[in-house]
């Protein structure tokens, strides 16, 4: 968990408003949920690891006889817990307010979050999660208005040349049951392919093996990845689909992943459609039904974010089934990524001022820059005038004047 010092500060203020305004341009409506939620919400089975890595709140009035009764059963010590995502918090918003929101429900949620991670170098305990959803609509369009939203937010940052790599977990699941694996192992099989960018064929078929799966189903598979065959990344439709994809694959999956990619052609206005189907993209959480998706960028190697369909989550706190979809952004790594200074036209003015100016003129001066629309900081001059300069430009402002006793304008100087 961090302290954000105003420069930072400033700067993820400004990613957050440009993706809030492309999100909401995109007809997103944004919401807020609790940072608690109840303990049985988040252990429901349905976060995957990450309900392993949940904070959780003990019960109120627990004395030390309750603790050594509950002997480790921690849903007797909890009742509540922080949220380690957005989305099971959204589930149960729906739930709780479905009357009271559209049939078809696209919503915007950007808060922090908390997982009990071993700090490193780019995971933190407490970060912030920026979510798109849309509920209760299952076709295609859905996954198409998450990708082009997000694609624009992304652009508006200054990161064009993001694509999107595509899945479908129906297509993992047909794949798997084609090369003979059971249900029963589909979970540690899908762990082990999920390595294969970093351990190879090769390697995914030596774990296989490991991990005791049966020998006719990992031979099949580590033969058909060794297949000879001439990858088209550049482009992305029907033929290249079933290409990657052992022969007979489900005519309605490789429709549905089409007519994706079809729509986000059409609105983000391109020929060339920004998706690469990757069947081997499996995503972690154990929620997701059909389709799958992570958003890349050639500037770095790893995620930009990343979502999917969850159509049965909602059924569990609801009674029936809702279909639902969601994108999200990994916002702390945007923010790394994007190094911009203050706002385009912004006026952010610092007035060194002497020790013996009247406040009132101080006052006065910093009120009419104020009413011309400028961020104005009164700062007293000090034996080192260049290094507080320097300090200000790097918290942001862009332009300084001194001001003496009795001076009726102010020379604006450029801080660089």
């Amino acid at each position: 968990m961090r302290d954000i010092l105003p420069a930072d500060k400033a700067r993820r203020e400004r990613v957050l408003a440009a993706i809030r305004d492309r999100y909401r341009s995109h007809g997103f409506d944004e919401i807020e949920t609790p940072a608690l939620e109840e303990y049985s919400r988040l252990h429901a089975g349905i976060g995957g690891d990450n309900e392993k890595l949940a904070y959780n709140v003990l019960r109120r009035g627990l004395d030390a006889e309750a603790i050594r009764d509950a002997a480790g059963d921690q849903s007797a010590l909890a009742d509540l817990g922080l949220r380690y995502d957005l989305t099971v918090p959204l589930a149960r918003f729906y739930a709780s307010n479905r009357g009271q929101l559209p049939g078809v429900f696209r919503a915007i949620q950007i808060g922090p979050v908390w997982r009990a991670e071993r700090p490193q170098k780019g995971r933190y305990r407490q970060f912030v999660q920026c979510d798109i959803d849309i509920i209760g609509d299952d076709s295609s369009r859905a996954e198409a208005e998450l990708m082009v939203a997000s694609l624009d937010a992304v652009d508006a940052l200054g990161l064009e040349g993001a694509t999107v790599r595509i899945n479908d977990r129906r297509v993992l699941d047909w794949m798997l049951d084609s090369f003979g694996f059971t249900g029963e192992e589909r979970p540690g099989v899908l762990i082990t392919i999920d390595k294969l960018d970093k351990i190879g064929p090769d390697g995914v078929a030596a774990e296989l093996r490991e991990r005791g799966s049966a020998a006719e189903a990992v031979d099949a598979f580590e033969a058909f990845l060794l297949r000879p065959q001439t990858m088209e990344y550049n482009s992305f439709g029907e033929r290249q689909i079933r290409k990657a994809l052992p022969d007979n694959a489900p005519d309605e999956i490789v429709g549905h992943l089409v007519g994706i990619g079809e729509a986000v052609a059409a609105g983000r206005g391109v020929t060339d459609i920004p998706l690469v189907f990757d069947p081997f993209l499996v995503r972690g959480m154990g929620y997701y039904t059909g389709t799958i998706f992570e958003l890349a960028h050639p500037s770095v190697s790893y995620s930009l974010g990343g979502g999917g369909r969850y159509d049965g989550m909602i059924g569990r706190f609801l009674g029936q089934q809702v279909p639902a979809v969601g994108f999200s952004l990994g916002f702390e790594r945007l923010v790394d990524l994007v190094t911009a200074g203050a706002d385009a036209g912004e006026r952010a003015v610092v007035l060194i001022h002497d020790a013996d100016v009247p406040v009132a003129e101080l006052v006065a001066h910093k009120a009419g820059l104020v009413a011309s629309g400028a961020r104005v900081r009164l700062e007293r001059r000090t034996k080192n005038v260049k290094a507080l300069l320097e300090r200000s430009a790097a918290d942001g402002y862009t332009q300084f004047a001194t001001v003496s006793t009795g001076a009726t304008e102010l020379e604006l100087k450029p801080l660089s």
